[in-house]
């Protein structure tokens, strides 16, 4: 049977590490050689369709870029057929959609596996970059702490379940309005993970390795932004923020970043940003997971 990952907690923590050790190899197994990756892509994106492309290559694959109009996922073929049609022909199936429930679905007819690139629940892919920059930075994770700041969204869930079952502290702060939902908060109990969450800035970030933030609005949200502004203000990430932090204490974001709203410029570029190198980490986080997905399946 095919292992997936539409979550991080798909994965048991020995299997997470697993990842991680394999992201870290400059000698990646050539486990997709002469074999193809479907990448479904019905958002667009800069790192996802780069670091996965690369990730792809570099296992020995040859990657399949297919953007929603040329698939139509329930509009022009179904969910199912789509899975079908294209596990004739690649050895593994990932996808960028709006809602979780695609990935879902495609899970019950696929013979190969299914990764999630993005959607409406979660991004484990950005999480597992994001730990192995944590990894890189600190080396190791017990006994350090994360402060996710900002929407206790998609990717904030993801990131906890990484952090959280790794053995990091982890803060949330978010508006009351914003926080994680219920069904978050009890999935993650479920592996042994208790989040900090607060509405308080200062409670959040106190003795953070790492502060973390991602827009205050995602895509398919824009039309909330101006209604999100002056909510989630005070949750700013700037160089004061920063300075309450512990001493060393870096700076994380999923981009793109929206500057002067969830961030300020100065952070971005500050000696405690360090959002190029989680960039980097995106393409191999990809290859560790691929090749592990895939020696696993």
């Amino acid at each position: 049977m095919p292992r997936h990952l539409l979550e991080i907690d798909d994965l048991g923590v020995d299997e997470l590490r697993a990842v991680l050790e394999l992201a870290a190899r400059p000698d990646p197994p050539q486990v997709l050689a002469q074999r193809g990756a479907a990448l479904l892509f019905e958002k667009p994106s800069l790192r996802t369709r780069n670091s996965m492309e690369m990730a792809v290559v570099q296992l020995g694959g040859h990657p399949m870029t297919l953007r929603n109009e040329e698939i139509g996922l329930d509009t022009r073929e179904s969910v199912e057929d789509v899975t079908r049609s294209l596990q004739c022909y690649h050895a593994v199936i990932a996808a960028r959609v709006f809602e979780h429930s695609k990935l879902e679905r495609m899970t019950k007819v696929a013979t190969v596996p299914i990764v999630n690139l993005l959607s409406d629940a979660g991004h484990p892919m950005q999480a597992l970059a994001d730990v192995l920059t944590v990894q890189q930075l600190f080396g190791g994770f017990v006994g350090r702490k994360v402060a996710y700041v900002g929407d206790g969204n998609n990717v904030c869930r993801s990131l906890v379940l990484a952090a959280g079952m790794l053995g990091m502290d982890v803060a949330v702060a978010s508006p009351a309005a914003y926080t994680m939902p219920d069904d978050d908060i009890a999935r993650l109990r479920k592996v042994g993970v208790e989040p900090l969450l607060t509405e308080d800035v200062a409670v959040a970030v106190d003795g953070a390795d790492v502060i973390y933030t991602d827009a205050w609005y995602s895509m398919g949200q824009e039309a909330e932004a101006n209604e999100r502004r002056p909510v989630f203000r005070p949750y700013q990430v700037d160089a004061s923020m920063m300075a309450r932090a512990g001493d060393g204490a870096v700076f994380l974001h999923c981009l793109p970043a929206h500057r002067g709203d969830e961030v300020t410029d100065e952070v971005v570029e500050s000696a405690s940003s360090r959002v190029w190198q989680q960039a980097e980490n995106r393409m191999h986080a990809a290859r560790g997971l691929l090749a592990w997905i895939l020696e696993a399946s």
